[in-house]
């Protein structure tokens, strides 16, 4: 809770919250083209798209209900069907009927697409290496993933946002192991 208030009972952030706060907004601003430029130079693929084949990746049978790849990415039906159109026009994923509901779509991960996510997945780690793991000591990185839990406890309490990768119980495909495709495919 902030303490210090204007003379009108507006709170204000003390200097350490404003510089806190500001390092956390520079590192938004700047990150996204940073892992951008990355993946479209090595893959052609943007972060985004990288994080739909990552979550499909992740799911058994490697196929989402689209309203659920939305919730778990983070983004609005209407840009989510965009992309992944465009990842089907590259043979990367494929939109099925749902069986049990034929108003409902799902994205399934395609053999291409997950060549594209092996593919892509070496150079993306090692920017995550330069850039976020090799800057912090251990200890960082733990207090940084306390912070961040706490921090997403209040954004995203239902844990939503890249749900199948937090959970995922054999490790990351494309972060913590390399991703290849299950012998269900």
């Amino acid at each position: 809770m902030v303490d210090d208030a204007s003379a009108d009972g507006a709170p204000w952030l003390d200097d350490d919250q404003a510089e806190a706060w500001l390092a956390l907004v520079s590192i938004l601003e700047v990150l996204p083209a940073a892992l951008d430029s990355q993946l479209t130079h090595d893959a052609d693929l943007t972060f985004f798209e990288f994080l739909v084949l990552v979550q499909l990746a992740e799911v058994p049978g490697h196929r989402l209900r689209l309203s659920d790849l939305a919730t778990a990415t983070h983004t609005s039906l209407p840009r989510l069907s965009r992309v992944v159109a465009r990842l089907e026009a590259d043979g990367l994923v494929v939109r099925e009927a749902d069986t049990a509901d034929g108003r409902s779509r799902h994205a399934r991960l395609s053999a291409r697409g997950w060549q594209k996510l092996e593919a892509a997945a070496p150079g993306h780690v090692e920017l995550v290496q330069r850039i976020f793991v090799a800057p912090l000591s251990r200890g960082q990185l733990g207090q940084l993933r306390g912070i961040g839990r706490r921090l997403m406890a209040e954004l995203d309490p239902a844990h939503e946002v890249l749900r199948e990768t937090r959970n995922a119980t054999n490790g990351r495909p494309g972060l913590s192991r390399p991703p290849a495709p299950s012998t269900d495919d």
